[in-house]
């Protein structure tokens, strides 16, 4: 026997378990999502959760999976950051990415308000796009803010 157990069996009642002073959050932790590794969660998988990611936060929306799931009417949007086809409300292939460019501003209110009143209303945050965290050279992005995440520190990542 180790010496730690040793020591324990010494200190403790007979049967009794040691008292863990640490407990793991009750949350899970926030991930950071390669665009390969968010495309595993479309939803196609049974079992699996689905996760959509809307201006590069990650949201799970397994528990809409009569709309997001396979076959589902927006099975399209997940798997993916899908910001561009949440703003222009398309399913079009073309506007299934994280790209905002040339968007209106009517757009990008409808953007916002799809964002803050139906995802981060609805459904649990699990992480961020990698392009959401990082530069394009790889370095951290010194402007990043999470999403209602207190716990979460960009710090911890790096």
């Amino acid at each position: 026997p180790c010496l730690l157990s040793l020591l324990l069996s010494l200190l403790l009642p007979a049967g009794a378990e040691p008292e863990l002073r640490f407990r793991p959050p009750a949350e899970a932790p926030v991930r950071l999502f390669t665009e390969p590794e968010l495309a595993t969660y479309d939803g196609h998988q049974e079992g699996q959760p689905i996760y959509l990611a809307v201006k590069g936060v990650v949201f799970d929306v397994t528990s809409g999976k009569e709309f997001y799931g396979k076959g589902a009417p927006y099975n399209a949007l997940v798997g993916k950051d899908s910001t561009r086809g949440v703003a222009k409300m398309s399913l079009d292939p073309a506007d299934l990415t994280h790209d905002t460019t040339g968007l209106t501003e009517e757009e990008l209110k409808s953007l916002d308000d799809i964002f803050n009143n139906v995802y981060k209303a609805k459904y649990p945050i699990v992480g961020y796009t990698s392009r959401r965290i990082l530069n394009e050279d790889g370095s951290p992005n010194l402007d990043f803010k999470p999403e209602d995440q207190p716990h979460f520190s960009i710090k911890d990542e790096f």
